[in-house]
């Protein structure tokens, strides 16, 4: 006696609609190398997550569904994805702001290197701080608080019923504001030290003429703030714990107020 195997069009419907959510939190989501990477790979990452969350997918009737309807139902779904994915690539942005900040300051903006995230050219102090903040993002177990959240939030809001407004754009805006004056914040000592360098040196220059300090201004400023950076790098996992609370709350928010 033969068996058949049955595959329903709704079944097929909640792959696609999983799927979307999925796939629009890797468009900003801070992995290492992701973007870097073959199309193929974020692909097979995305659908072997959307089917690993194969439990909990919606039942969706095929029956009276229109085209025009699934598209939509699609584009929120991705909407929700890329709202999430943003937020938490808000927490790399602490680290690049700052690393901005301190290559223009220190000197750093003059050597250049390839992006491991974009593949383009980038500063050598912004490349550290991108690869240090997908590391850190794995490091503190935030990975598996969004994939949670993510699965936890098909029960809540299955695909199919999630309405976009905009108190969900003012939320993530509201995130942002902080997550950038936080970076700020935190390269604000080394800021400070650069200006004492400067004013130091032109104070030396001021007494004596014939001192020749702007050859020498670059490489004192690069190695007191690489100094200053090093023992930074200890308080770097508090700090990206403490910005992943708000980061979190605001991923819940999205998905399972």
């Amino acid at each position: 006696m033969g068996t058949e195997l049955k595959f329903e069009i709704g079944t097929l419907y909640a792959f696609l609609l999983v799927l979307a959510r999925v796939s629009g939190v890797f468009v900003f989501v801070p992995l290492p190398g992701i973007k870097a990477g073959p199309d193929v790979i974020r692909a097979a990452l995305a659908t072997s997550i959307t089917l690993a969350l194969l439990p909990r997918w919606p039942a969706i009737s095929s029956a009276g569904l229109s085209f025009g309807t699934l598209v939509g139902w699609l584009l929120a779904e991705a909407g929700l994805g890329i709202g999430v994915g943003i937020a938490v690539a808000f927490l790399s942005e602490i680290f690049q702001m700052g690393a901005q900040i301190i290559s223009l300051q220190a000197g750093y903006s003059f050597a250049s290197t390839i992006d491991p995230t974009s593949g383009a050219d980038s500063s050598v102090m912004l490349a550290i701080a991108q690869t240090v903040a997908g590391l850190l993002f794995f490091a503190t177990g935030l990975d598996h608080q969004v994939l949670l959240a993510f699965a936890q939030s098909l029960s809540v809001h299955p695909p199919g019923q999630v309405v976009l407004s905009t108190s969900m754009l003012n939320q993530v805006i509201q995130t942002g504001a902080a997550m950038f004056s936080t970076g700020l914040r935190l390269v604000l000592p080394l800021l400070a030290l650069l200006l004492i360098v400067d004013i130091s040196l032109a104070l030396l220059a001021r007494l004596n003429s014939q001192l020749q300090l702007i050859t020498l201004a670059f490489p004192i400023k690069m190695l007191v703030s690489l100094g200053l950076l090093a023992w930074l790098l200890l308080i770097f996992p508090k700090v990206f714990s403490q910005a992943s609370g708000p980061i979190l709350r605001l991923v819940r928010q999205l998905l399972l107020a």
